[in-house]
């Protein structure tokens, strides 16, 4: 039986690994190191050098894999990203069939947290639904971009005694503020937060979380909204790529 491990490799500073996830990759004969481009080669040369500083066993090897490109034309979110699914998982099979062996131990090396917007734990179900490569494989947790955010900003997460909704830039006008006081928002390609208008929402934003480049903005939303536009917008254009995350919220801990 071939096993395999997701690993959780934190949102960006290679200090972030866990005493878990380091231990789980020296139990690895296979490294997988996913490629994305040029534009986003920081992100294989961070899984890099955690190999180098981490990774001890000496009879591991580093296995890099190209990840197929998300097509968006004529066709809609959720279709675009099922068929980016279904083409991840044809080169997760191809890698467990022709680089793991019976009885060896493959990990994947997964940003941030497996369980939080990714999709490998999907993918590794399709890849069990081919039937076409026997494995077993278990989780290992990172730390998230959220934790990151929090810890840069050095804020709580909620306030006290309410709940905090986590969703996306394409959901966001459902909730934030009518319906939930705290949202933190991930994968919003469209900066959602221009929309909002509520003269008492805060934003707490940040950028490349945990890498050289982390770039952080809190204040009123109104105030600040345009400087994150700017500096978004400039990031982008100077690293080729950008991964951002924020918390929006109104209200405080104790009210009346």
């Amino acid at each position: 039986m071939r096993n395999v491990l997701v690993v959780g490799i934190g949102a960006g500073n290679p200090e972030h690994m866990t005493v878990q996830a380091i231990n789980a990759l020296n139990k690895a004969d296979i490294l997988f190191i996913p490629t994305k481009g040029d534009a986003k080669v920081q992100l294989a040369d961070v899984r890099r050098d955690i190999v180098s500083r981490y990774v001890t066993n000496p009879h591991s090897r580093v296995v890099e894999f190209e990840v197929p490109v998300r097509q968006v034309a004529d066709r809609s979110y959720h279709r675009s990203v099922d068929d980016w699914h279904a083409a991840i998982a044809t080169a997760y099979e191809r890698l467990l069939i022709e680089e793991l062996a019976e009885g060896q131990t493959g990990a994947f090396l997964v940003w941030g947290d497996p369980m939080l917007y990714d999709s490998t734990l999907r993918i590794i179900d399709r890849v069990r639904a081919l039937q076409t490569v026997a494995f077993d494989y278990a989780v290992i947790p990172g730390i998230t971009s959220i934790q990151a955010l929090a810890a840069s900003h050095r804020i709580p997460l909620n306030l006290v005694g309410k709940p905090v909704e986590i969703t996306t830039g394409r959901r966001l006008a459902e909730s934030f503020p009518h319906k939930s006081e705290t949202a933190v928002v991930m994968l919003d390609g469209e900066q959602a937060f221009m929309k909002i208008d509520d003269p008492e929402a805060r934003i707490f934003w940040g950028a490349y979380l945990g890498t050289e480049q982390e770039i952080i903005i809190s204040g009123r939303l109104a105030h600040v909204r345009d400087d994150i536009l700017t500096t978004r917008a400039a990031a982008r254009a100077q690293h080729g790529w950008i991964m951002d995350i924020y918390l929006l919220q109104k209200g405080e801990d104790f009210e009346e």
